[in-house]
């Protein structure tokens, strides 16, 4: 796990000392590849290699922390099959659709 605690509401945070939930979690989602992870586990569960290879191939380091920091956010955990999106993990990628559609109409203004 790195130095920095993970993200929680109630906790100060970066952007917020009183860590409002808001703030928690885009500190916690701004890490460095975890927006990735959470994109790449959006299909069901996958293994450790099978995650990294999507990844491009990330520092299994990297990897590993995040998926550590994401399972003690309660945003995925490990069965059978590999790792997978919780309910809660679920319901973050429900929220990142609206983001995935400006960003195609983003790109589509920028081509205009």
């Amino acid at each position: 796990m790195p130095d920095d605690p993970i993200p929680r509401p109630g906790r100060p945070v970066r952007g917020s000392e009183t860590g409002r939930p808001l703030m928690a979690a885009l500190d916690l989602l701004g890490r460095r590849w975890t927006l990735r992870v959470i994109w790449e586990l959006r299909q069901g569960d996958v293994g450790f290699r099978e995650l990294r290879r999507r990844c491009e191939h990330m520092s299994s380091s990297v990897l590993t922390t995040r998926l550590g920091e994401l399972t003690e956010a309660r945003i995925v955990e490990t069965g059978e099959e590999g790792y997978h999106l919780t309910r809660l993990g679920e319901r973050l990628l429900d929220a990142l659709h609206p983001l995935e559609k400006w960003g195609l109409a983003w790109e589509k203004a920028l081509r205009e």
